[in-house]
Order: C-alpha cells, then structure tokens, then sequence
C-alpha cells in the first residue's frame, strides 16, 4: 500500500496535479478539501451557523460521501447528490475555513480521511495538512506553493468559469485572508512537513509539476520495493 500526500495553499494547483498524479500511477484519488466543503454546504443548506462546533461535527460524522472518478476527475455525491459543482461556490469557499477551523470537524473527517486510505489499494490525497496530520506515513510528502499573486490569478479562471464577477484583487484578499486563517489554526496548521519537497510552481506549467511529482513518486516506491 502506497501513500502519496500532496499539501499547499489555495491555487498553487495541489488538486489538479494530484488527480493527475493518481491517474497516471492508477491509484485512488481523495480530495479532502471536497470533504470540509461537504461539511459547509450541508450547513449554509441546513441553516447551521459556522460558529457552531457540535452542529458541524454532526453534520461531518452523519454525511455519507463518495468520491467517484470521472473523465474530467471526480464526481463528489454527498448523500446521494451529486453535488461536484455546488461544492465549488464562491459561497462555500468564503466559508470553509470558519468549518476547518473546528477541532471537532477535523477529527471527525481526518478519520474519514485515513479509512479511505486505509480501503484503498494505493491512494493520492491532497490538502493543507495530509504529511504533517492525516497521513503522517505517506512515503512521499510534497508542498506545493507559488506567490500570492500567481495562485489569485489561477483561481480567478476557476471561479470565472463558475460565474463568479469579483476582480483578482478580490480573490487575492479572500486567499490572504484563508492563508492567515489555515497558518495560524491551532489543530493541524497549513505548513510543509519536514520530511516533504517543497516546490513553488509560480512559473511551471501543471503538466511540469505532474512530471516532476510522478518522477519523484516512482523514485520513492522504486526506493520502497528494494528495502
């Protein structure tokens, strides 16, 4: 069983390249940050306040998801819905980090988190603190980063393509604004892990950053099956 963990910020392109990753090594891709968005939509729908630990950590352990790969990467059902492109709302994502946040929702979905790696053969998961929290025993752990500046525009073109009509500057306040919140939490903060390689792809194409993580992953488990 092969563990893969790839971490960073909002638009430094941690999703995109790590689907690509899993689907190049034919292994199990999880998008945890679908999972705290599950969690946000169910409250904003259900009218729970984002302040409300117990609420949240109930609507965290209740929710049942799947993670289903598709031609264009994953349909998310949450309950039975597919809910892939609800989850993706400038709504949702303005909210996230008030439900991540919680220490109750956390550890609810980091175990819901490591059951998924635990049923699949070999798995791929991306998010703010999979090497230094869920997956601490990930063979290989990478961190991607890139400038403030860089990752607004990026997820600028997402959100446009949702309907969004905010400006950069508007993004990039909003990515400030969720860096401060996920560096500063006290229960698992966003952060390389020790043992991770950092790399900053402010000016590589996906296609290069997918490259270089497959050519390391292979490294690793070539590594792995001699030992």
């Amino acid at each position: 069983m092969v563990k893969i963990a790839l971490d960073g910020p909002a638009g430094a392109g941690k999703s995109t390249v790590a689907k690509e990753v899993a689907k190049r090594l034919q292994m199990t891709y999880v998008d945890s940050g679908a999972m705290y968005r599950c969690v946000t939509y169910l409250a904003i729908k259900r009218h729970v306040t984002m302040q409300d630990e117990t609420g949240l950590s109930n609507l965290a352990n209740a929710m049942q998801l799947m993670f289903i790969p598709s031609e264009h990467g994953q349909v998310v059902h949450l309950d039975g819905v597919d809910v892939t492109d609800a989850i993706r709302s400038s709504e949702v994502g303005a909210l996230v980090p008030l439900v991540a946040k919680h220490a109750r929702v956390r550890e609810c979905l980091v175990e819901k988190q490591r059951e998924m790696a635990r049923t699949a053969h070999s798995v791929v998961m991306d998010g703010r603190d999979i090497g230094t929290h869920v997956l601490p025993d990930a063979v290989v752990k990478v961190y991607l980063t890139a400038t403030l500046d860089v990752r607004a525009r990026r997820r600028h073109e997402e959100l446009v393509r949702q309907g969004f009509t905010g400006s950069v500057a508007d993004v990039m306040k909003l990515l400030h604004e969720r860096d401060e919140i996920d560096g500063r939490r006290e229960i698992a903060p966003m952060r390389p892990a020790s043992d991770a390689v950092v790399l900053d792809t402010s000016c590589l194409a996906i296609h290069e950053v997918t490259a270089m993580v497959v050519s390391l992953c292979q490294a690793r488990m070539h590594n792995e099956v001699r030992h």
